[in-house]
């Protein structure tokens, strides 16, 4: 077997998984995946649709 092959693989697969966790949690908390905001933007009812109708439900 290749020792540094195994230790690089092993780096990136950690790497990934980090990422994945950070998108994960920032689905949960609503941060957006676009990395802008979302005043201004074109497609802000599309990818916070369902924010959008609780917020005016609560108003």
């Amino acid at each position: 077997m290749n020792i540094p092959t195994i230790v690089i693989a092993v780096i990136v697969f950690l790497i990934l998984a980090l990422v994945i966790i950070k998108l994960i949690n920032d689905k949960k908390n609503n941060v957006p995946s676009c990395g802008g905001g979302c005043k201004g933007c074109p497609n802000a009812a599309l990818c916070h649709s369902k924010n959008l109708k609780n917020n005016s439900k609560n108003k």
